[in-house]
């Protein structure tokens, strides 16, 4: 039951970019399409649980045995760069479409303040490994969604005939916290 209750919280209620508002970039960069943002939520979920369980472990058995935690920012940040230089190299031989789809943003994870800042939160909950894994998960299936969800909208707003004024970002930002708001009814559930 603890581990739906994860599930439920960091998919629904505390949502990584809509309650939180962690990885607000790549939310609205690269959520022009749905299948950039399926690949987008692919790099990030892979990222998210391998730089969860690296820098747990890392945490537990080199930073707080030596009493040097106030390196865990440095260090996790350090891991993480590491990891998205491997998904890169994998996307660019194993996907080249998807690898040129992301452009920029493929980078722009190594900085991307949902993945480290899952990577904090665990060690601050206090999670067990299974816990942590659970949650990075998740908070990465939470981020997949709000980015697909919004790149459907996004999609469908081409189409849409609106003011000259609200053309472009604008509409973009109101149609992202219009969806924060729909997910903000889920604040009761747990």
């Amino acid at each position: 039951m603890e581990y739906i209750l994860i599930f439920i919280t960091a998919v629904f209620v505390n949502n990584i970019v809509l309650a939180q508002f962690l990885g607000i970039c790549p939310f609205l960069g690269v959520s022009k399409s749905v299948p950039t943002a399926l690949g987008m939520t692919g790099a990030v979920t892979f990222v998210m649980i391998l730089a969860t369980l690296v820098t747990f472990i890392i945490q537990k058995t080199l930073l707080d045995p030596l009493g040097i935690a106030f390196m865990q920012t440095i260090t996790f940040i350090l891991v993480i760069a590491t990891l998205v230089q491997i998904v890169e190299i994998i996307l660019k031989k194993a996907a080249p479409a998807l690898y040129q789809a992301l452009g920029v943003f493929l980078p722009l994870i190594t900085t991307n303040c949902c993945v480290l800042g899952v990577a904090i939160m665990v060690i601050q909950k206090d999670y067990n490994l299974l816990q942590s894994l659970v949650f990075a998960a998740s908070t990465a299936v939470g981020f997949g969604l709000a980015l697909v969800i919004f790149a459907g909208i996004r999609e469908q707003l081409a189409y849409a005939r609106l003011p000259e004024a609200l053309q472009g970002p604008a509409i973009s930002l109101v149609a992202a916290g219009l969806l924060a708001m729909a997910f903000m009814g889920f604040s009761g559930i747990v």
